[in-house]
């Protein structure tokens, strides 16, 4: 399989991520593949599994669109939005816009996978009462 098929499943399978299929992470990632985004650094496919069926207690339609993605050798970066929705009674729908840096194994599948996004300017600033810290923050840093 050639790093372009393999991104491509990649893709495919973020794009259609569900609770039922996380247990496929095994076919994407090897397994002791790295995973980093900013709340987690491990180590291994059951870890990476766990994290992905966190995600599906935490919110509600977690889904991933893909906007972007290059390839070159057995690297890959991808831009994206991910839409969720809050549970509980106000499930309002936010947008986390983010990219990842993904290798490629010989056997086509991930060995590093590395997601950069702005927790505070994505998440916490949406957060109601957090929002007003995260603004008096920035109104200290910028005086």
């Amino acid at each position: 399989m050639s790093n372009q098929d393999s991104l491509q499943n990649v893709i495919a399978f973020f794009e259609s991520i569900s609770a039922d299929n996380t247990v496929k992470l095994g076919s994407i990632y090897t397994e002791d593949v790295f995973f980093k985004d900013p709340f987690n650094e491990v180590r291994g496919i059951v870890e990476v599994v766990r994290i992905f069926e966190h995600m599906f207690v935490q919110v509600d339609a977690p889904r991933f669109v893909v906007t972007t993605h290059l390839l070159q050798g057995d690297e890959a970066f991808l831009t994206w939005d991910f839409l969720f929705r809050t549970k509980g009674y106000a499930q309002k729908e936010f947008c986390i816009r983010g990219a990842t840096h993904l290798r490629f194994a010989a056997d086509g599948r991930v060995n590093f996978h590395r997601d950069y996004w702005d927790a505070a300017e994505e998440l916490y600033e949406k957060i109601p009462v957090v929002s007003l810290l995260m603004r008096g923050l920035k109104h200290l840093a910028r005086s």
